[in-house]
């Protein structure tokens, strides 16, 4: 398993079966299909419910105008799906579907969440560019905007200090966007196409290391690493969130956040590629690990991903079972669960926004 040192931690859940709960749903990753469509009360998002086969998600991915893998350097918009729950069965399944049917259903799975958690990036961002322009006019920060500030220091492991431009400066190097085709391909080479222990018991799709001892341990432990184990997360989208939050503020990324911050400066864009070569930290393979997740990003194009966009539509809520007699069963949980309010408390608890 790749070397990885992770500073911010979620809670860490492991599910190991299913129960009917949205909670004993949380797997790993596949998109699964026959959906049925559940509305959380007082909040635009929507929810289906899918079974476990794979006929069944590129079925469900053509309805949503989201299939074609012949044409797969030519997308350019994603709908906003987030998986929040999948089929245990995929790591199986996957094997009887041909190399590239299996890596479109997980680069198409994966994309929208990559692109979702940018986006949010983004909203940060933008906000610590108005603070920082006010800050280069000499104006005073209101208390308000002094709080985001300080709070965003501290959400991105900065030390709060006098200087608030150096601040704004320092933070802006760090809240920043990872490259969809850099998460991407470091996902398909960690998680083994969502297929790896830890992805599918623990929605560990980046192979991150935590040493706070609530990490799941790797099969061949080697004492000489410390007490580490790799982290698990509730949601798949944490997985993607806490990935970019440590490149974003691990000292070992310095480099990649340098050359982002220089290609801004120059107007450019910050490929995957380009980003790649400052990652020989994040596996003990130092430079071998570059070489192969650069030859995984251009093998599989995956830098098309830079250049798409999220649709401007409602989030809807991807919930994968193992069988299908069990979809009514699980809907009609869910219909309790917004009955009770529930619902809402649990997406509250996903941090959408």
């Amino acid at each position: 398993m790749e070397n990885y040192k992770v500073t911010n931690q979620h809670t860490l859940f492991l599910f190991s079966s299913l129960n009917i709960s949205i909670f004993g749903l949380l797997c790993c990753l596949a998109l699964l299909c026959m959906p049925k469509q559940i509305s959380a009360q007082d909040h635009p998002y929507k929810i289906y419910v899918h079974s476990g086969l794979i006929e069944d998600s590129i079925e469900y991915l053509k309805s949503i105008n989201y299939w074609n893998e012949k044409s797969h350097h030519e997308e350019q918009d994603a709908p906003r799906i987030i998986l929040v729950a999948s089929s245990k069965h995929w790591k199986h399944r996957s094997k009887d579907v041909p190399v590239e049917v299996k890596k479109e259903i997980f680069y198409r799975t994966i994309t929208p969440m990559v692109l979702f958690a940018n986006e949010l990036i983004l909203d940060d961002r933008e906000q610590l560019e108005k603070i920082n322009k006010k800050l280069e006019k000499e104006q005073t920060l209101n208390p308000a905007e002094l709080n985001y500030l300080q709070s965003k220091a501290e959400e991105y492991g900065l030390e709060v200090i006098a200087d608030l431009k150096e601040l704004a400066t320092l933070l802006l190097e760090r809240v920043d966007i990872i490259p969809p085709s850099l998460a991407l391909g470091q996902t398909a080479y960690e998680s083994g196409y969502g297929t790896s222990r830890f992805a599918v018991e623990g929605n560990a799709l980046f192979g991150q290391w935590t040493y706070s001892g609530k990490g799941m341990k790797p099969k061949e432990h080697r004492a000489n690493k410390g007490n580490y184990g790799v982290a698990a997360y509730k949601w798949p989208f944490d997985s993607v969130r806490s990935y970019m939050k440590n490149l974003n503020t691990h000292s070992a990324y310095q480099g990649l956040r340098d050359k982002r911050a220089e290609l801004r400066r120059q107007g450019e864009n910050a490929s995957g590629l380009v980003l790649a070569e400052t990652l020989s930290s994040y596996s003990e393979k130092g430079i071998t690990y570059v070489k192969t997740l650069k030859s995984i990003i251009s093998a599989n194009d995956l830098e098309v991903a830079d250049r798409t966009y999220l649709r401007d539509e409602p989030v809807t809520l991807i919930v994968g079972i193992d069988r299908a007699d069990e979809v009514e069963k699980i809907e009609n949980k869910i219909e309790d669960l917004r009955a009770s309010g529930e619902l809402d408390r649990i997406i509250k608890e996903m941090r959408l926004k």
